[in-house]
């Protein structure tokens, strides 16, 4: 079960870098002072990575504490 918990800490770590990519990201279309449609739609974009980021990190969590329970 070690493997698990190592897979689920990889997961995690990949999870944060995407999330802190989208503060990154948002702070770059804040800084460009687009329309509020560019914007709207920029941020969407963002949004839709920031949730894929969290569902990775979520699942890395899962299975680091699956993988301790188990081992």
């Amino acid at each position: 079960m070690e493997i698990l918990i190592w897979i689920g800490t990889a997961l995690t770590v990949a999870g944060i870098l995407g999330l802190l990519w989208c503060v990154k990201l948002v702070l770059a279309i804040k800084k460009r002072n687009l329309p509020d449609a560019e914007t709207k739609t920029a941020m969407q974009r963002v949004i839709a990575l920031n949730m894929a980021a969290l569902f990775i990190s979520a699942i890395g969590l899962m299975m680091v504490v699956v993988g301790v329970i188990l081992a």
